[in-house]
């Protein structure tokens, strides 16, 4: 037991390190495979409580049961029939489970269940930055659901049962392509096989104009500034957009992205043939987001879900509710 018990503390002292880390940004953190690990070793824990441990304290409870009785058996034949002492209080002692298993295998049903949930139907995501305001803002506390485009296995995402296809419209996380690590979250603006065109300030798909509505000045309260407002319809999702009038229409700063030769940059923007498996992304804030224009396509391996509700936002609990 010392040993499972130096065991259980060194796991827990190593957890305490490596979120510890993650959290002060010492180390980019696997939340996916953090959590795929600890449902193995709750899992193992469990096992060895029910298949192990528990059967061992019942044995010894059984025992020191036993023993007592045969104590007062053997005292009774003397003529003894008033024995002090009560064994319930060193039963109920040996039957408790030790810290290292209440901490471990007790937590191993809650583990699963979340593991489950987050990895096939629904994951939580926190907006850091305001790539896609209006639509979202920063501290937007959202949910994504994962099952939308096709069953994924957890950690590795490769899928293995299809679903839907993202649709132009919808908004997407996903693994940043230049870093699978980092979660992105754009909008969808081309899919396989499009013609997607940037170019000042207006936006082309297959050589159609995606239509627009001018709105009322946006003012971003975090920045202290307005921003030109409209109303975009893509694909069937209606929604806001904003453009900043002193930005140029050119992109700057691109990066060399795969599958680059299937885009023209000039003076007026960008126009790219998305590839096959693959699907161009935006912000809605479109002159402060870093998106495919920089760094070019999503491949479909790279999804993680259709982001579609904020659940908190505790600077504005207003902001509950779906977006499209």
């Amino acid at each position: 037991m010392g040993l499972m018990s130096t065991l259980t503390a060194v796991l827990y002292t190593g957890l305490v390190i490596y979120l510890g880390g993650w959290f002060l940004g010492y180390w980019l953190g696997n939340f996916a495979l953090l959590l795929l690990i600890l449902t193995v070793v709750t899992l193992a824990y469990w096992l060895a409580e029910h298949l192990a441990f528990k059967p061992a304290r019942r044995r010894a409870a059984g025992a020191l049961e036993a023993q007592d009785a045969q104590r007062r058996a053997d005292l009774a034949r003397k003529g003894i029939v008033k024995v002090d002492g009560d064994v319930a209080d060193a039963r109920s002692r040996l039957l408790m489970q030790p810290w290292w298993l209440d901490w471990t295998a007790g937590l191993f049903p809650v583990i699963l269940i979340v593991f489950l949930l987050r990895s096939f139907l629904f994951e939580p995501f926190k907006i850091p930055s305001g790539s896609m305001i209006p639509t979202l803002l920063v501290g937007d506390l959202i949910l994504v659901n994962k099952f939308e485009y096709g069953l994924r296995l957890p950690v590795i995402n490769q899928k293995v049962m299809a679903n839907k296809d993202p649709a132009r419209g919808d908004v997407v996380v996903f693994r940043y392509p230049p870093d699978p690590r980092i979660d992105y979250i754009k909008r969808v603006v081309g899919v396989p096989g499009d013609e997607v065109a940037y170019l000042n300030k207006q936006l082309t798909i297959n050589g159609q104009p995606v239509p627009t509505t001018p709105l009322p000045d946006f003012y971003d309260e975090d920045s202290l500034r307005y921003s030109q407002q409209a109303s975009e319809k893509l694909g069937a999702v209606e929604h806001r957009i904003l453009t900043d009038k002193e930005r140029p229409p050119f992109v700057p700063g691109v990066q060399n992205f795969p599958n680059s030769d299937a885009c023209r940059y000039s003076a007026e923007g960008v126009v790219c043939k998305v590839p096959a498996g693959h699907y161009f992304m935006m912000g809605d804030n479109r002159d402060n987001s870093v998106d495919s224009r920089y760094w070019g396509f999503v491949p479909d391996r790279n999804l993680v879900g259709r982001a579609f509700f904020v659940w908190m936002n505790f600077g504005d609990v207003g902001r509950i509710g779906r977006f499209n």
